[in-house]
């Protein structure tokens, strides 16, 4: 390490990464639980001659460095006090004239956790913030299972054939599969034949029995719930931005415990009720497409959570949280693999592998192993910043995150304009990125962006840096220039108010269809008048969902409630339709 690497890492708060200690005579028994916290998270540095006083610290020095560094090291390769042998790097620099010790210690391997102490499994840790924390036994069984050769989903089980399937759900996800690419090999097999082909009927001593897999795919209802207590995945829908200051909760909700064909169908549903689909047509055969937008990143997204979802931890639920300005995505289990490597094309080490292959064998996940670089391919081709991953491997749980914020626009392409700077497509992209980012980020992270490679990627933050718009620090990272940020600063503030009251509109939560409706609605109109509003020859599934989503959440209603299929039925704005447009 050099100098000015040591003065980074001292400067930093303690932090995931980060832990110091005095350790000026003695390795303090703490410097053990940071080395399991590092080993079973994402691993981190450990300083030995310093003092953290908050914000502040004080380079003591490690006096005996050859007794303290040996003590340490020792205790590393004595299995009585260490599960696994740690394979760190060490580092003995000067600092102010005196020595400190820095080593870095590495993530195990998912087949080493948890690493514990003193022979005692109870005795793991996990870090997490700056602190290192015993595991709960929640959290062990996490590691544990994570650990074992054989993936869950594969475990057999001692249920009956005849009985634990849904034959309707099998029979639909056999019709995904003959009709894609003309796949007709199993035509004539039976169900439970055809279940074993793919390995999801294992032959045990007690004879073919289904495995996990087989009973989250295609599972009658009690077998599943006996399987799998808790719900496969909770939607909620949200008439508002997620940084609101309104109170109130979801405005649509489909919670899904039932297998995972039907949790399919069912979010699907769920996601066209608030979907952008534009009127466009089929130049040859004149029809309307009704394909949103945004479906590639969303059905990736959706297929990421049923698939890598963590089914052995009953005590955490998947997630899907719709904003008006940006939707989550939240998993119980963690990716086994660095977010970097997730972006990366090839086969990937997953955690449930059976239900992985099943799903890309009816074309659901575009890429082996993660989908997410269709995500950002499609968030991407659409103008919006790029989505946020987090893989935290301390609760182990995954979070992606689609925000509907445009990456290039007016105040930004504005922006540009006034520093006066003639910038490529790949420039404006990349300025525009360390505009909209609090923290420096990394050359991966534009490449992600820009969907170039390495070299190129290089060239286009060497031209930004040579202009004095972004500062390049250690590790290949970057941030935007100090002067440039403080000018953007002040641009922001003198349009805040402008921006607010030009963007007011676009946050109401409604896509297009919806917002047409509620505002012809204002006076009693009947189904035939919107569609003729609306320019629809017929009742498209965008208008029934459209129709139906708003009438679900209370923002119109029927005048003959009493008879919702009257031929003199009509659609009015309730009350509380009427606030959210006069809101606008």
């Amino acid at each position: 390490m050099n100098t000015h690497e040591i003065m980074q890492l001292l400067n930093r708060h303690e932090w995931k990464d980060v832990e110091f200690k005095e350790a000026k005579r003695a390795v303090p028994n703490s410097a053990f639980e940071s080395v399991s916290a590092f080993a079973n998270t994402e691993g981190g540095h450990l300083v030995f001659g310093v003092r953290k006083d908050g914000s502040d610290f004080e380079v003591i020095g490690v006096i005996n460095v050859d007794k303290v560094q040996n003590d340490f090291l020792t205790g590393l390769r004595s299995k009585e006090k260490i599960s696994s042998i740690i394979q760190l790097e060490e580092h003995l620099e000067t600092v102010f004239e005196k020595d400190i010790l820095i080593f870095y210690i590495p993530e195990a391997s998912r087949s080493e956790k948890p690493v514990f102490l003193d022979g005692n499994i109870k005795r793991s840790f996990l870090r997490k913030g700056a602190c290192d924390v015993k595991c709960s036994p929640e959290e062990l069984k996490r590691l544990l299972n994570d650990s074992f050769g054989e993936r869950y989903d594969g475990t057999a089980l001692d249920y009956d054939l005849t009985r634990c399937f849904s034959s309707q759900d099998i029979g639909w996800y056999r019709r995904q599969y003959e009709e894609r690419a003309g796949n007709r090999d199993y035509t004539e097999l039976n169900d439970e034949d055809f279940l074993f082909r793919f390995g999801l009927i294992k032959e045990t001593q007690a004879g073919r029995k289904p495995t996990v897999a087989s009973i989250l795919l295609f599972g009658e209802d009690g077998y599943l719930r006996g399987l799998l207590p808790r719900p496969v995945i909770d939607c909620q829908r949200y008439l508002f931005n997620s940084d609101s200051s309104e109170e109130g909760r979801w405005h649509h909700r489909t919670v899904c415990d039932y297998n995972l064909v039907q949790t399919w169908n069912a979010v699907m549903e769920w996601y066209y009720r608030f979907a952008e689909i534009p009127f466009e047509l089929e130049p040859h055969t004149m029809q309307r497409k009704d394909q949103p937008v945004d479906y590639v990143a969303f059905r990736e997204a959706i297929v990421n959570v049923l698939i890598h979802q963590d089914y052995s931890d009953h005590t955490r639920k998947p997630v899907i949280q719709h904003y008006s300005n940006l939707t989550r995505f939240w998993n119980p289990g963690d990716a086994f693999v660095s977010v970097d490597d997730l972006l990366e094309p090839g086969e990937k080490d997953v955690r449930n592998p059976l239900i992985v292959t099943m799903f890309r064998r009816i074309g659901f996940s575009e890429n082996a192993g993660w989908g997410l670089r269709d995500v950002f391919r499609s968030w991407r081709s659409l103008g919006h910043i790029p989505p946020e991953l987090t893989n935290d491997k301390s609760r182990k749980a995954f979070e992606l995150v689609l925000k509907k914020e445009i990456l290039l626009s007016d105040d930004q392409v504005q922006f540009q304009r006034i520093i006066g700077v003639d910038f490529t497509e790949d420039e404006a992209a990349v300025f525009a990125y360390a505009c909209k980012r609090s923290s420096p980020f990394s050359l991966n992270d534009i490449r992600f962006l820009i969907n170039k490679s390495r070299s190129i990627c290089l060239d286009v933050t060497d031209r930004l840096t040579d202009q004095f718009l972004l500062v390049k620090l250690p590790n290949q990272t970057y941030e935007l220039n100090a002067d440039t940020k403080e000018r953007l600063q002040s641009e922001a503030h003198d349009e805040d108010s402008e921006a607010h009251d030009g963007n007011s509109e676009a946050h109401d939560g409604l896509n297009e269809t919806e917002r047409t409706i509620l505002q012809a609605c204002e006076t009693a109109k009947s189904a035939s008048e919107l569609l003729e509003i609306l320019g629809y020859g017929s009742r498209t599934g965008n208008f029934k969902t459209a129709l139906s989503g708003l009438l679900d959440i209370g923002l119109l209603v029927m005048t003959l409630p009493e008879s919702p299929r009257s031929k003199s039925q009509k659609y009015v704005i309730s009350s509380r339709g009427l606030k959210l447009l006069q809101g606008r």
